[in-house]
């Protein structure tokens, strides 16, 4: 395969996340040039469908001019200034303004990063500089969640539950910690409940936290819906119940709604849709429509009033970023959260949701669909070899990747998950037009690699 002169400057320039570098060298990546709504344009003119969002990020979709023109006007009036020692400019009030207006807890004040990683880590040192302040200098352990995702930080890749995030990096570091998985489809033992299930994994995090002793866990943290982790929608309860062991043991709570905040599963955040009490969250992606980066933690009053007593204390609030609140950023995030209240994006997601769900439920029909979940606008499908035993497919035979290029090959770009799971989590302005065009694809996609399956004989166990 020739590559284009492009491509060459990249592969010889660029180190691409999430990506074999080796095959990489042969295969050169796909160069986007361009987005217009929910549709992003290569440099060879094409087409497609950008069915995940970017990175579950681009809620607004592309070319949305009243973002470019908040970024374009702050950049005129000042591109840069911070926010350390005291100094500030007006976007950053403004952006926590609105943040916590709308925040699924009774936020006090807002600390902005830069990505949703920085958010996480963050919270692992505000959690502990707390405890220190409260004088609980043992409990600093952080619960997270096998297969949960909460970035790539060393803090924040140490709570992610993703054995690839932690291969050779020499991660997790110590005092992070993985409970259960609420997948119930992979998770389940045979004949369990739901209800069943649930209980079982709470009783499993009580256990965990009396092994480690409940005056050394600081902390828990999980995603509404698991988004890299696989799509995983937990089920109905557990969220209620694991709530009332951490209520017990004083166990600080974590939404991490980096994937899930601002419409995405059909309320402003995914805690009101899975009835989580969080005491603070973390927000990205969607904050800014991914438009310009910025992260975001809510801080409660207790929290924010031990922080001040660590300043007398200390003579400051030792920690920050350079660009923490950056003007342009914290003008773009504004906006955004301006556009989902004038537009009722949470109305517009609601009205399409059942629409959506019944799509990516009607694919559990296929042969290569083992199991199809979705909620407001995310989603996705599991696909295996064999539909009674739930037994996956060969890794080597890479079917979910193969579906991704079949699906980019009609004009729609998805993203294969560990687990032969296929993603879907387009922007939120699609309309219901573009979900049938959306879904047209997918299954045609299917289809080819269906045949491909058969011809080659790659369900033999």
């Amino acid at each position: 395969m020739s590559l284009s002169n492009a491509a060459v400057r990249d592969i010889e320039t660029v180190i691409h996340p999430y990506t074999n570098l080796d095959t990489f060298r042969t295969s050169g990546p796909m160069i986007i040039e361009r987005g217009e709504g929910i549709y992003v344009y290569d440099n060879g003119g094409n087409r497609y469908i950008e069915g995940l969002a970017g990175l579950w990020c681009t809620s607004l979709g592309y070319n949305e001019q009243e973002l470019i023109d908040a970024a374009t006007e702050q950049m005129k009036q000042i591109p840069f200034t911070h926010v350390f020692g005291g100094k500030s400019h007006e976007r950053a009030a403004e952006a926590a303004e609105r943040l916590k207006a709308i925040a699924p807890h009774a936020a006090s004040k807002v600390l902005f990063c830069g990505s949703g990683s920085e958010a996480n880590d963050q919270q692992v040192k505000l959690v502990w500089y707390y405890n220190n302040a409260r004088g609980l200098t043992k409990k600093k352990k952080f619960i997270s969640r096998q297969r949960g995702y909460h970035g790539v930080t060393v803090a924040s890749a140490s709570l992610t539950g993703l054995p690839g995030n932690h291969r050779d990096f020499d991660l997790p570091i110590s005092g992070m910690l993985h409970t259960d998985c609420p997948h119930y489809y992979r998770y389940a033992e045979p004949g369990e409940t739901e209800d069943e299930f649930t209980t079982r994994l709470a009783k499993n995090l009580e256990e965990m936290i009396i092994r480690e002793d409940p005056e050394t866990v600081a902390a828990f943290i999980a995603e509404p819906i698991m988004g890299a982790g696989g799509v995983v929608i937990p089920p109905a309860g557990y969220f209620e119940k694991i709530q009332a062991v951490l209520k017990k043991y004083d166990i600080y709570f974590i939404a991490d709604e980096v994937i899930c905040g601002f419409g995405r599963t059909g309320n402003m955040f995914g805690s009101e849709t899975f009835g989580m009490k969080p005491d603070s969250i973390s927000v990205a992606k969607a904050l800014s429509s991914a438009y310009f980066p910025i992260a975001a933690v809510t801080v409660g009053e207790e929290m924010y009033q031990a922080m001040i007593d660590e300043s007398k204390k200390l003579g400051m609030f030792g920690h920050g970023f350079t660009y923490t609140a950056h003007p342009v950023g914290a003008a773009v995030a504004a906006k955004t959260l301006e556009i989902y209240e004038k537009r009722n994006i949470v109305g517009h997601v609601r009205a399409l949701a059942p629409r959506f769900e019944a799509h990516v439920q009607r694919l559990a029909e296929h042969p290569l669909v083992g199991h199809a979940r979705a909620k407001g606008l995310i989603g996705a499908i599991e696909l295996v070899a064999d539909k009674k035993t739930k037994r996956s497919f060969d890794p080597a035979s890479a079917i979910g990747a193969a579906v991704v290029a079949a699906a980019q090959r009609h004009g729609l770009i998805i993203r294969p998950l560990a687990g032969d799971i296929v993603a879907f989590c387009p922007p939120l302005i699609i309309t219901l037009e573009q979900i049938e065009e959306m879904f047209a694809a997918v299954h045609k996609a299917l289809d080819e690699v269906e045949h491909r399956v058969t011809k080659e004989g790659l369900r033999a166990a």
